[in-house]
């Protein structure tokens, strides 16, 4: 069977499309490519900022949380910051008690025969020793034996009183320590 023939008709005159008719259905292509790309981007945007708020809503109630927390524990804090202090000020006076006591033990060490201590201060940077000696050569033995103590800077003798009737030396002794 043969195909059956439906006339047509034009009537516009066949014409080449024109550059202007190109560039305006290329630039409103692109045009509705750039609308969909930024309706896109504004609705990424939106949704975005949805899941920002609910992880800073989701901040709010992990901070409020946490300082509740906080808040119940500040008496517990207060406390064991008051215990530290109270630790490191009694640290502080071991150390420096126990500095003390190796210094009058090197001095009660340094005692030679022939002499007794009537007194020994110890204060922070300096000994005072009242001491009675026999004999001239233990009181020079003493003070050589403090001359090169390390812990001794300066060596003064205040005070010597030879006794005649108890043929004793009293003597006032004092060094500075080194800090």
């Amino acid at each position: 069977m043969p195909k059956k023939f439906y006339p047509s008709l034009n009537l516009l005159k066949d014409r080449e499309e024109k550059f202007f008719d190109r560039f305006i259905s290329w630039a409103l292509t692109i045009g509705r490519l750039v609308v969909i790309l930024t309706e896109i981007i504004a609705l990424s945007a939106f949704i975005y900022r949805f899941t920002l708020d609910r992880q800073l809503i989701d901040l709010h109630s992990q901070i409020k949380q946490k300082g509740i927390i906080v808040s119940f524990l500040k008496n517990k804090e207060d406390t064991y910051r008051d215990l530290q202090g109270r630790l490191s000020i009694t640290s502080a006076f071991s150390d420096s008690a126990n500095r003390k006591v190796k210094i009058l033990e090197d001095i009660i060490g340094f005692a030679p025969s022939g002499m007794s201590f009537n007194r020994v201060d110890i204060l922070e940077n300096r000994i005072s020793v009242d001491a009675n000696f026999q004999f001239i050569s233990s009181l020079k033995s003493f003070v050589d034996s403090l001359k090169t103590y390390q812990n001794v800077e300066s060596i003064s003798i205040n005070k010597i009183d030879n006794r005649l009737s108890s043929a004793v030396i009293t003597v006032n002794i004092t060094a500075d320590l080194k800090k």
